[in-house]
């Protein structure tokens, strides 16, 4: 008996379950470059994790909301900081303090070659898939991209940059965490996504695009 579409369609729900997306086999803290850079991605020391979100809202706050000028809060920022450890420093032996130094966390040369190693990966494989998809390879892929850049290009008109650094940030710090954290409900939203667009892509390619006029495809002579 041939099969009905129900259970077609829930095989391949089955399927879409079992699948990772974007291919991917290894670990979200090794993508991630693994070390201190993914621990705090995905907050595993929640101390440093914290601070940096907290950061990164207090200095959106500064320029979106006060209206701060980027060189004025430098400017105060590195004053602040001279007369905290001049006071420090003057104080240090009358209260039997250790005086001002630099924290190890900032000397450490592993933290930087860390840091500058994640960068440096995740921009090669960038630039890796950036021209892989340029070249027209998959052109649904090339198509996708094309109109999510050009959706973007239009979102950039109503969001102001700083706005949008602000954001992108925010979902750096946070994304890889909530994905960490439900990465089978995850993978199987995005896995079904995937495959209702390769569909829609598919039903236009054939109603559509293939119904273009081209001209003769001209056969070269060989010698």
């Amino acid at each position: 008996m041939p099969r009905t579409s129900s259970s077609s369609s829930d095989s391949d729900d089955d399927r879409t379950t079992k699948t990772k997306p974007f291919g991917r086999q290894r670990p979200m803290r090794d993508i991630l470059g693994g070390g201190k850079v993914a621990d705090v991605l995905l907050w595993k020391d929640k101390v440093v994790s914290a601070a940096i979100l907290v950061g990164i809202g207090a200095l959106w706050y500064l320029f979106e909301v006060i209206g701060y000028n980027f060189l004025t809060l430098l400017c105060h920022t590195i004053i602040f900081a001279m007369v905290i450890i001049f006071v420090w420093d003057k104080v240090a032996d009358i209260f039997k303090w250790a005086p001002p130094s630099i924290p190890r966390t900032l000397s450490d040369n592993s933290v930087v070659r860390e840091i500058a190693a994640f960068c440096r990966v995740k921009l090669e494989a960038f630039l890796s898939i950036f021209f892989n998809v340029a070249r027209g390879n998959d052109f649904g892929q090339f198509l996708l991209v094309v109109v999510t850049l050009w959706i973007l290009s239009g979102v950039g008109n109503y969001i102001s940059s700083l706005n949008l650094l602000f954001f992108g940030c925010l979902c750096l710090e946070t994304l890889p965490y909530l994905y960490d954290q439900y990465e089978e409900e995850a993978d199987y939203l995005l896995a079904r996504t995937f495959r209702m667009m390769k569909k829609t892509y598919k039903k236009i390619d054939k109603e559509y695009i293939r119904k273009i006029p081209r001209g003769p495809v001209k056969v070269k002579k060989q010698r």
